[in-house]
């Protein structure tokens, strides 16, 4: 069996990852959005969504960014590392009663923010719209059919107006009620893979909006069920990211070992034909199984895809493995990492995870290759 502490001799920094393997298309790591549709869908609770619809200077998080805040006070998600929410509840509060949605704008870029604001010294502003949210509610009806699309592996976009005298407030999908000039701006989102301010005229009067382009959320394939895949797993869903596993022995494809993710019992030689390699954005190849973990690589060097392929085990078996790809092996060369994983000193399963996940997390960071 291979070996699964990281080699500390060969594992690169964050830093290496992130200067040598550059992505190659658009990925969304904040899955605020996903955490709030898997509320919504699952316990409907009347609430408030915030967003952040635009920032300057340094804040906690940027334009995009989601929180909902439930009629008890009770919060899913975080915009800023709590120095806003109390003061963001007392206005949903009133948002709730009176059923307006209404902007806020916070500026903590100053001295007086310490004597005559909330004390927050964070040297920056930031930009938030509060909406309620109701069943069958039009923001309500735009978030799930994101979250949709998201689930999907699909880019789309969404559209915040938060400066108008004469549309409503809110967030909108791409589709009526939304004005034309607005969808068109949306869907020009989709094209560019890129969010905008945009402000238009209606009917002589000003309006502004954030739209957002909402990429896929990461895809990680785990080639390979072992006990040790299950924390890697589990770690990548808090952060919301979908995750599939596969493997060819019965005992350890179990969908029960792997909750919330897509488990399948596949022949490796069949990895191509069973999993659609095009959306996932990371494999980490780690059956333990020489022959196996030989075969999944060589049909990850066929696909050409994913451009980060991880390899659990220690630098002499990579090599091992490479003598077995034989000339396939050059199809790896600029996407394979093994030992795969950040240098933190692991020896659990738990610290291999977390390892693993921070390199493929500074690695999706990454700005796309070109940009």
């Amino acid at each position: 069996m291979a070996h699964t502490r990281p080699d500390r001799r060969t594992v690169p920094s964050a830093a290496d990852v992130v200067s040598c393997y550059a992505r190659s298309a658009p990925v969304r790591l904040d899955t605020s959005l996903e955490l709030i549709c898997e509320h919504l869908a699952t316990r409907y609770e009347a609430g408030v969504l915030v967003t952040v619809v635009s920032t300057a200077g340094s804040t906690y998080r940027k334009a995009g960014a989601r929180m909902f805040i439930m009629a008890d006070g009770s919060c899913l998600g975080l915009l800023s590392g709590g120095c806003l929410e109390a003061d963001l509840k007392v206005h949903a509060e009133q948002v709730l009663q009176n059923d307006v949605p209404r902007a806020l704008e916070y500026d903590m870029r100053g001295p007086d923010d310490v004597l005559f604001g909330i004390g927050a010294g964070c040297e920056g502003a930031m930009r938030v719209l509060l909406e309620p949210i109701s069943s069958g509610s039009v923001a309500e009806v735009a978030l799930l059919a994101a979250g949709r699309a998201t689930r999907s592996g699909l880019p789309t976009s969404l559209v915040m107006i938060h400066d108008s005298a004469e549309l409503a407030l809110g967030t909108y999908s791409v589709a009526p009620p939304l004005p034309g000039m607005l969808v068109t701006a949306a869907e020009l989102a989709i094209d560019t893979a890129s969010s905008r301010e945009v402000t238009v005229e209606t009917a002589g009067r000003r309006a502004r909006a954030f739209v957002q382009f909402l990429a896929p959320r990461p895809h990680l394939l785990i080639c390979g069920a072992g006990p040790d895949a299950q924390p890697i797993a589990s770690w990548a869903q808090s952060l919301r990211w979908r995750v599939t596993v596969v493997d060819h022995r019965p005992a350890y494809a179990v969908p029960d070992q792997f909750p919330g993710a897509e488990v399948r019992l596949i022949d490796p030689r069949l990895l191509r034909s069973a999993v659609d390699l095009e959306s996932c954005h990371a494999a980490v190849v780690m059956s333990h199984h020489l022959l196996s973990d030989a075969t999944y690589l060589e049909e990850l060097a066929d696909a050409g895809g994913p451009q980060y392929v991880g390899l659990l085990g220690p630098g002499a078996r990579r090599t091992r493995l490479i003598q077995k790809l034989g000339p396939k092996a050059a199809k790896l060369n600029s996407r394979l990492r093994g030992p795969v994983g950040i240098d933190i000193g692991a020896a659990t399963p738990e610290g291999i995870a977390l390892a693993i996940l921070s390199q493929i997390h500074a690695w999706l960071a990454a700005p796309p290759t070109g940009n």
